[in-house]
């Protein structure tokens, strides 16, 4: 039987929290190890005695939860159980007693998002309507990263990204992906005329995904990644941020300070009821702000006044 795992890296003292928000979410079963020790030499606390505790000042937590969960959705109500702790860490994987990934892989279908935009698996012939000089096609394998298309967040976001093809507003532009995971929204934004893209994210494994799924479609030359601290401090024509809206939130000012005036900016990662807030917060910077919702998900994009970012 497969399982989703999250991990999560916490200090000793902020432990207890973190495993009850894991548990209140729905947690089938959380492991605790010992974040400092040496590769091979970690040491595991399944279910820890009541009132005892670890003695290690860094702890990594590893929870399971059924394979169906949605990723996006339990990091928000994670995020919602308890405010104050920080998941931006957190990172996904499907386990199971067999090589999950590659059997998912082998029952993902090509899909189309917009007129020309394609995500088809490397192990998936493409599609007729998809063969040919107008498609945009992304062969990807998303691997541990997250983004495949298949998720309502990243699927607003590629349809965003085709209408702006079909606008004429990628050709030869520069785009930013803003929390890249697999880099599928950078690599499409290049597959409809984007001229380069920069990818980030915090998260290494990420980086590295996103630069291998680069090489393979062949634009390795036109996408740079980065980890946030060491991302150029330049402005885009083009933004798209698919992250949680918290962390959109905090980084409102900093996201409105990468685009050009004029230009375009979409978020998603935000659960529906949750735009209100965002809409108020970037309205600051952005004009003719538009909600596009896909079942439980929203997307906000607009368009970038010239009004000067103070934070």
């Amino acid at each position: 039987m497969p399982f989703l795992e999250l991990t999560v890296a916490c200090r000793q003292s902020e432990q207890p929290r973190y495993e009850r928000a894991l548990e209140d979410v729905g947690a089938l079963a959380v492991t605790l190890l010992d974040a400092d020790a040496d590769s091979g030499n970690e040491r595991a606390i399944l279910e820890p005695g009541v009132g005892q505790t670890p003695l290690w000042g860094a702890i990594a937590l590893s929870a399971l939860f059924p394979h169906d969960a949605d990723a996006l959705a339990l990091l928000a109500a994670l995020e919602a159980f308890d405010p104050a702790l920080d998941w931006s860490r957190a990172g996904f994987r499907s386990v199971a007693d067999q090589d999950w990934e590659r059997a998912w892989m082998d029952r993902y279908e090509p899909l189309q998002f917009g007129a020309r935009t394609w995500i088809v698996p490397w192990n998936r012939a493409l599609p007729e309507a998809a063969d040919s000089p107008a498609a945009a096609v992304v062969r990807l394998d998303p691997g541990l990263a997250f983004g495949s298309g298949t998720h309502p967040t990243t699927a607003l976001c590629l349809r965003w990204l085709d209408d702006l093809a079909a606008a004429g507003r990628l050709q030869g532009a520069d785009v930013l992906d803003y929390g890249c995971g697999s880099g599928i929204l950078a690599l499409a934004a290049l597959k409809l005329g984007a001229a380069h893209a920069v990818a980030v994210d915090n998260d290494p494994q990420a980086l590295l995904a996103t630069h291998d799924n680069a090489q393979r479609n062949g634009v390795g030359a036109q996408l740079t990644a980065f980890l946030p601290d060491d991302a150029p401090a330049t402005t885009y024509p083009v933004v798209v941020a698919n992250i949680l809206a918290s962390a959109l939130d905090a980084l409102a000012a900093t996201l409105a300070a990468r685009v050009v005036p004029g230009g375009r900016l979409a978020l998603s990662g935000i659960l529906a009821g949750q735009q209100d807030a965002l809409l108020a917060r970037y309205g600051a910077w952005f004009d003719a702000l538009a909600v596009a919702q896909d079942g439980d998900w929203v997307r906000i994009d607009g368009i970038r006044n010239d009004r000067p970012v103070h934070g």
